[in-house]
């Protein structure tokens, strides 16, 4: 969540420009921009309206009663009541919101009140009883680099502060960081690094972090995001597949000593010339960056930020920024890796920037508000936060009126007791996957908590989500499960050097397809319910481990649950519920099954249940099922 604070408040500060346009207006503007986006545009490849017999609406300009180009535009959708002439009412476009009070009108445009969450509070609902929803378009995307956004909230508001690392001392206003940014940029070109080139951060949340996402995106340079945790086989591998020139990582923290795990697969290091490493193993690493203590064949972090303050040097930066793109690639994220090796999701300003925008304004963040960021920073969450709060990467867990919760499914019992027992009444949930820049649903703070226990929340404006049928790909009705795919700006630019599975998940048509299992209500509210991978086909019944993982943290002894299917020569497969209990208790197989008994379908039933300790786990503490899977069908001697 540090890496993109730089972007002060982009709903107010970047976002009033083009005022407030209908979804065709926005898309209207022609396919090639839908091409450089990713994305095509909504309104001509919408498959629910398609398959509905929907037809377009025509688009009329209100105001000064002169036609319009398309690009100016507005639908009967986005007009709030009372506002120009009505059109009949099977003329409405297919997506249907309720409008809150407190919009007018200025010369055919409209201006929501200070302080109103009109602009996101519209809620589209699903479209003739299928599971397909569209976000709202109202407000246009950003198009503009990190760096520009970072650039235009220094100009607005330089004194106010941007960041703070309390464990580091560090206290910076928005004027400072740009400064800083710009000399840290500034100085990564000066050592040889060029546009495109894939730079690796490794290591723990701090200043250095929050520096290098934001210098290299200003320099065009793609920041690769490196686990802490990783260990030398897991680091090599990542170095590997992107390529990384360069790598930037503290000496130590804790007890994970990153100079020394580097020295295992780059024993060249220690006696090569800064800047000029040649290793075996790593060919494509060059430079490596020390950003604390000086160590042997590394550059210091301090000298090349001190490098980049030269004139000649930032006069270079300022050159090579006219050639930036927001559709350049900006940061290579890893995928957890929870059903097989990890792939380089590699992700733009574009996609960061709007992403950071969206969830911020669904949070109502203002101005003064603060943001505090525990987790890891390599998280695909953390990359995208960036509005104008000052932000503050703490080292431990920080108490608040609101929060997130995402990463992985929470079980709903989990959701509530954070909400009552932490007085986190706005604690909202949000869902993504790091292929889409993360969050396409997210709940508003005033859901209710049966909601946000319950499910992941509504659609993120400019989105579109579609639940299919995984056998047929055609969508299905409201509440039946089926395979989420979601499509819009926030889709990925790729797998990193991969286009085979890069096609295998992302479409013709752009619809990237999560993997998640899902259902949609009529409100548009989506529950995930389990990975496609992960559904357990017993006899011909599809069951959801998800669904049974829920249930079974209703169980009082029960801390943990994962649930898998096992191979089974009858049934095909058959449901086996991997427990943790709480410290101190104990309970056995059978009473397991007695508390499903007269509870849940015979067929989901667990034919086996085992007592474990722990889980296989990826270095990000996300649970591999198919690990899991081989271990128990091995313990079961299947």
């Amino acid at each position: 969540m540090a890496i993109c604070v730089g972007m002060l408040r982009l709903a107010r500060l970047r976002a009033r420009g083009p005022g407030v346009l209908g979804t065709r207006a926005v898309l209207a503007r022609g396919w090639q921009e839908a091409r450089l986006q990713g994305v095509r545009p909504l309104s001509r490849s919408t498959p629910g309206a398609r398959s509905l017999g929907l037809r377009r609406s025509s688009l009329r300009k209100r105001g000064r009663g002169k036609a319009a180009s398309s690009e100016h535009t507005v639908s009967e959708l986005e007009r709030p009541s009372g506002v120009g002439k009505r059109r009949p009412r099977e003329e409405k476009p297919c997506v249907f919101t309720w409008i809150p009070p407190g919009t007018r009108t200025v010369r055919g445009r409209y201006c929501w009140k200070r302080n109103s969450r009109a602009a996101d509070n519209t809620i589209p609902l699903p479209i003739g009883g299928l599971s397909y929803v569209q976000g709202l378009t109202k407000r246009g995307l950003i198009h503009e680099t990190v760096g520009q956004c970072l650039e235009a909230t220094a100009k607005r508001v330089p004194d106010r502060e941007a960041l703070v690392v309390p464990q580091e001392n560090i206290r910076l206003t928005f004027a400072q960081l740009k400064e800083e940014v710009d000399k840290a940029a500034s100085g990564l070109l000066s050592i040889g690094l060029c546009k495109g080139d894939r730079l690796g951060m490794w290591g723990p949340n701090s200043y250095a972090w929050v520096l290098m996402q934001l210098a290299t995106a200003q320099a065009g340079i793609i920041l690769v995001s490196v686990n802490p945790a990783y260990q030398a086989m897991e680091l090599e591998y990542a170095l590997k597949k992107v390529g990384c020139k360069a790598l930037a990582f503290p000496k130590q923290f804790k007890t994970q000593q990153y100079y020394h795990i580097l020295k295992q697969i780059c024993p060249e290091l220690e006696k090569a010339q800064p800047g000029d490493l040649k290793s075996q193993r790593l060919p494509d690493l060059t430079t490596v960056i020390s950003v604390d203590d000086p160590l042997p064949g590394t550059l210091l972090l301090d000298e090349v930020v001190a490098s980049g303050g030269k004139e000649q040097h930032l006069a270079q930066l300022r050159y090579k920024q006219q050639f930036l793109s927001c559709h350049d690639p900006i940061n290579i994220q890893f995928t957890s890796g929870t059903t097989g090796r990890p792939k380089g999701a590699t992700l733009s300003h574009y996609n960061i920037v709007n992403n950071s925008n969206l969830i911020g304004e669904r949070l109502r963040m203002h101005l003064k508000d603060r943001t505090g960021f525990p987790p890891p920073t390599p998280d695909a969450g953390g990359i995208t936060d960036g509005r104008a709060q000052p932000l503050v990467p703490l080292p431990g867990f920080c108490g608040g009126h609101n929060g997130v919760i995402a990463g992985s499914p929470a079980p709903p019992e989990l959701i509530r007791a954070i909400i009552d027992k932490l007085n986190m009444k706005e604690l909202v949930v949000a869902y993504g996957t790091t292929e889409n820049s993360p969050v396409t649903f997210m709940n508003f703070t005033e859901d209710t908590v049966e909601r946000k226990a319950e499910s992941v929340g509504r659609i993120m404006p400019h989105t579109e989500a579609q639940i299919v049928n995984m056998k047929t790909g055609t969508l299905v009705e409201l509440n039946t499960p089926g395979e989420l795919c979601i499509r819009g700006y926030c889709v990925m630019l790729g797998y990193w050097g991969e286009p085979q599975k890069t096609e295998e998940t992302i479409g013709q048509d752009k619809w990237y397809r999560t993997g998640d299992i899902a259902v949609m209500d009529k409100q548009g509210f989506c529950k995930i319910v389990g990975r496609s991978k992960d559904m357990i086909i017993r006899g011909g019944e599809n069951i959801y481990p998800a669904e049974l993982e829920d249930f079974f943290h209703t169980h009082p002894q029960v801390q943990e649950v994962q649930v898998v299917g096992v191979k089974d020569d009858r049934m095909g497969e058959e449901v086996c519920a991997c427990i943790r209990l709480k410290k101190g208790e104990k309970t056995t197989e059978e009473e397991i099954k007695a508390f499903c008994k007269g509870k849940i379908s015979h067929f989901k039933i667990p034919r086996y249940v085992v007592f474990v300790t722990n889980y296989p786990l990826t270095v990000s503490g996300k649970i591999q099922k198919f690990k899991l899977r081989e271990q128990m069908e091995q313990h079961l001697n299947l």
